[in-house]
């Protein structure tokens, strides 16, 4: 650069064509708002427009564009996001509340799902088709099969009572719900997806007699669940789940915990949709009242016993149909 300014300088012609270009791309940086760096020792290239261009426009134009860049930086600097602002006070009882609401919403439930498992949960198979049938108060059933349409497990509860049929295995597994752990790997399975589809279906919502505190965590609100009081128990036992609200008040998270305190399960919950075929309940509670008809549509489990993890995808949610008395099995049914 200095070479054609010296030579521009002593012969007094006009300078070479790198000249001309770098003096036209100066004056198009400056118009644009951009700042040219100059070598040290260099004289540094007029701000100000050459003759015969229209100062007054050029002028008005670097205004504009320095008040535009002012602004946005402003804004960025000055808007607050919305993660940052304080959690709005929340009561226990107002989220115990807002779970029976949601519980209620749902009367009965038909759907399609796909489960993606990881371990030993399963021998049989990774991948898994499934259906769900619910019914309030707690008639559930699950069937799964495998890729090519085999069936792999079917599943049914009512009350307290269980029947897990694996055709595969030629095997029944009935009893108390206590016993379920009992039946092997598969009735693990199904238990954890019980839990699981807790969250979709509302069942995980908090007992009468049982107690529960709310604190702040990380931007969240934790729910600690603790069973009833019985005799001389101590206030200082150990809760038998925790569940974690967003800032919308939707449950994203829940952990199953032992009688020892040791997590049996951990359930994530993503993908809210609203369920466009349940009305509205006229019952005001907190917070935006459509948050009570939103169901997560992908559930993420992971066993805390180390067995393995469940990835369960919803294709297909239908609430408040009928269910026929074949949806459920004959031997349920009966039980009702």
């Amino acid at each position: 650069m200095w070479y054609w300014r010296r030579k521009r300088e002593a012969s007094g012609r006009q300078g070479s064509i790198l000249a001309q270009r770098a003096h036209t791309i100066h004056r198009m940086m400056v118009t644009m708002g951009g700042v040219c760096c100059m070598r040290a020792g260099e004289p540094s290239l007029p701000l100000l427009p050459c003759r015969g261009e229209n100062s007054r426009k050029t002028r008005r134009a670097h205004f504009v564009g320095l008040c535009i860049a002012t602004f946005m930086l402003a804004g960025c600097t000055l808007m607050p996001s919305k993660e940052e602002l304080p959690l709005r006070q929340v009561t226990a009882q107002e989220l115990m509340a807002l779970l029976r609401h949601r519980e209620a919403a749902v009367q009965s439930l038909k759907g399609l799902f796909t489960a993606k498992v990881r371990g030993g949960l399963i021998p049989v198979a990774s991948r898994i088709e499934g259906t769900v049938y619910y019914r309030r108060p707690n008639a559930l059933r699950l069937r799964g099969y495998s890729p090519l349409g085999n069936e792999l497990f079917d599943f049914v509860q009512a009350d307290d009572q269980y029947k897990l049929r694996l055709p595969f295995e030629g095997k029944i597994y009935s009893g108390s719900q206590s016993d379920l752990n009992d039946a092997g790997n598969l009735a693990r399975f199904s238990q954890l997806s019980i839990w699981a589809v807790g969250g979709v279906l509302g069942t995980n919502s908090i007992a009468r007699d049982e107690v529960v505190k709310v604190v702040e965590e990380r931007g969240r609100y934790r729910l600690d669940v603790y069973a009833p009081a019985t005799g001389g128990a101590s206030s200082s036992r150990l809760p038998i789940r925790r569940l974690w609200f967003d800032r919308r008040l939707l449950v994203v998270q829940e952990e199953r915990l032992g009688s020892s305190g040791d997590v049996e399960a951990t359930i994530q919950y993503d993908d809210f949709r609203l369920l466009k075929e349940v009305e509205s309940l006229p019952v005001q509670v907190v917070g935006d009242q459509d948050i009570r008809l939103f169901r997560p549509f992908k559930i993420s489990l992971e066993d805390g016993r180390g067995q393995g993890t469940v990835h369960i995808t919803f294709h297909e949610m239908h609430h408040n149909q009928a269910i026929r008395a074949e949806d459920f099995g004959p031997d349920l049914m009966n039980r009702q």
